[in-house]
């Protein structure tokens, strides 16, 4: 009988899980939606019953099909952070790594740090942002100590869904960006800038090391379950970053874009991963992808399979707006919690669709700003990217992002990269290397190649974007006062 594999992908929006043999073949998918609240201004949580609901049901689904499997592995959404007692129990919901209600704490923090200091203990300048862990740690004792005092770990959902599964304390080095250095360990004289932070970590484990095996009150008990780690690092592997040079990008909730490369040149704004399983990646998250389609379509009233249909049936217009795609502040490569969306170059004239090709393709500008990012970090020129995720089912914006990068997109059959990504770690842990296992999992279905004739625009538009960009900083700390 051939070894089917589970995947699970904690989402920002939902549960995607599947079994999958070690050759690709799909023998059971799952997703389910839960959602966020939003009780405030640049507030974002979720309740972590919400994650274990989903992924229950997905287990019992899964059994009620009949199928056995030996080896999970589970990735989660990161920078979203759980405060838990020592009963495992959450102490409040979730921050979602949207939110930025410690954007104070973070600018303390990282001021705190130079450049140079960053570089010798982390391998790159990476910043502490308003959901770096440390600034939520900051911001919980300031303004929540009870919560704070009874706090025996800050997990991330991941993390807190392998308590759940199996009953094991437990994290990876990889998704505590900003807090772990090239020799996969904690940082002391980073934990220590925040009192009480270092006794609130989770012991540290491979991201391929069996931590446990799901407990009998689950429908599927007995999995060896796998580390893991976060989505971002996990889809990268997916798509398909798993070779010197391979560049990715996946489009969800947000942009994430990566490349491989042992090289680490220490560009600002880019996270430089440690080496693992012989991979080192560089990769740089947006803070708005998809959220930014979802946002103008809602504000607009419009579905977002009308937009792409009107999109299909509408040539682009000379004089669309530009979009800068900052709604909640921007994380790669800018890092600026303050920065705000805008459209500029509006005209009486302008129809609901000129707007919506304004969003996407100021969308797509946000993934060149990091993508030039990543070539400088790697000393290297990206080739044709590999791509997955939601952002990638629209045709026409397929093609946006192919003509403002100006290199090939090509697009997995099976688009679910974080799925793919955490179902290879599941392979790796029973034999056998990432690369090896991605290889086998990922079949590609659909290449965007870029249009010519459309170079001299976007290049021109990507230009008027960076200035806009520039001008732009400080705007949102200015209206927030008013």
């Amino acid at each position: 009988m051939t070894e089917a594999f589970l995947g699970i992908d904690l989402g920002t929006t939902a549960v995607k899980a599947a079994v999958l043999t070690a050759t690709g073949a799909c023998l059971a998918r799952f997703a389910r939606a839960y959602p966020t609240m939003r009780p405030g201004p640049g507030l974002a949580e979720q309740d972590p019953q919400d994650w274990m609901n989903l992924i229950g049901a997905a287990l019992t689904e899964f059994a009620g099909a009949g199928l056995r499997v030996g080896h999970g592995c589970l990735s989660s959404q990161v920078n979203t952070h759980v405060f838990i007692d020592s009963s495992g129990r959450a102490l409040a919901p979730a921050i979602l790594w949207q939110d930025t209600r410690a954007a104070a704490e973070a600018a303390e923090l990282d001021a705190m740090l130079t450049q140079d200091q960053k570089i010798a203990l982390l391998g790159a300048p990476i910043p502490i942002d308003a959901s770096h862990p440390l600034a939520r740690m900051l911001w919980m004792a300031r303004h929540r100590p009870e919560i704070w005092r009874q706090t025996a770990h800050m997990l991330l959902p991941k993390d807190y869904c392998l308590l759940q599964l199996t009953g094991q304390v437990v994290t990876d080095p990889l998704a505590n960006v900003g807090l772990v250095g090239p020799d996969l360990r904690f940082v002391g004289p980073i934990l220590d800038l925040v009192q009480g932070a270092a006794q609130r970590m989770a012991p540290l484990a491979g991201v391929t090391e069996v931590v446990g095996r799901t407990r009998p009150e689950f429908a599927m008990s007995g999995i060896q379950m796998v580390n893991g780690t976060m989505d971002g690092w996990a889809g990268l592997v997916g798509a398909g970053a798993t070779r010197e040079g391979a560049s990715v990008w996946l489009s969800g909730t947000s942009e994430v874009l990566g490349m491989c490369a042992d090289h680490v040149a220490g560009t600002p704004g880019v996270v430089v991963f440690p080496a693992v399983g012989g991979l080192r990646l560089h990769a740089g998250p947006t803070q708005s992808g998809g959220a930014s389609q979802l946002w103008f379509c809602d504000m607009a009233g419009v579905s977002v399979r009308d937009l792409t249909e009107a999109l299909i049936a509408t040539p682009r217009r000379k004089g669309t707006p530009l979009f800068l795609p900052h709604l909640a502040g921007e994380r790669a490569p800018l890092w600026d919690a303050s920065l705000r969306g805008a459209f500029l170059g509006l005209e009486a004239g302008m129809e609901r669709v000129d707007l919506g090709r304004a969003v996407l393709e100021g969308v797509a500008l946000s993934g060149r700003h990091v993508l030039e990012a990543l070539q400088a970090s790697c000393g290297v020129a990206s080739g044709a990217l590999f791509c997955g995720g939601g952002g990638f089912l629209s045709d026409p914006w397929g093609q946006i992002r192919a003509d403002v990068v100006n290199r090939p997109l090509n697009r997995l059959a099976v688009n679910e990269p974080v799925v793919l990504g955490a179902v290879a770690m599941a392979i790796v842990s029973a034999g056998g290397t990432l690369a090896e296992a991605q290889a086998g999992l990922a079949v590609y279905d659909k290449v965007w190649l870029p249009d010519a004739m459309r170079r001299g625009l976007y290049d021109d538009l990507f230009g008027l974007y960076l200035e806009a960009v520039a001008a732009n900083v400080g705007i949102g700390r200015k209206l927030a006062r008013l």
